[in-house]
């Protein structure tokens, strides 16, 4: 298991949607500030951005909070991810995440912020809201 980590809680609410396969960018999506994550595979095309952006009539799942693992993890890290999901997973409480070159990002619904950064101090780590 890796030592303790430092998450970040990002400011805005976030949505995540999932388009048509072989879908763009959407215009929308463009401007997000500070996080996007644009994913393409052969069945779908998945955006998260700052929830603002995304128009009412865009079917998503919305209110998403992120926490940003700090610093720059490397590739032959083991059990990053697991060190945060895990204790998460037993307080019962829904991840989606989403891994970048330098680090890991980590999304719960709105409602459940206050419980998860509870369960992830409690497992050792530093979350800084």
């Amino acid at each position: 298991m890796p030592s303790a980590l430092t998450l970040t809680v990002l400011e805005p609410r976030y949505a995540v949607v999932r388009l048509p396969a072989g879908a763009g960018l959407p215009w929308w999506a463009v401007s997000s500030n500070g996080f996007l994550s644009f994913t393409c595979t052969p069945s779908e095309t998945s955006v998260v951005c700052e929830q603002e952006r995304v128009p009412e009539d865009v079917p998503a799942e919305r209110d998403f909070r992120a926490f940003r693992v700090e610093g720059t993890l490397p590739f032959d890290a083991v059990g990053i991810l697991a060190s945060l999901a895990s204790p998460l997973a037993d307080a019962g409480v829904p991840v989606f995440v989403v891994s970048t070159f330098d680090t890991d990002y980590v999304l719960v619904r709105g409602a459940a912020l206050g419980a998860a950064v509870s369960v992830l101090r409690g497992a050792g780590h530093s979350v800084v809201e």
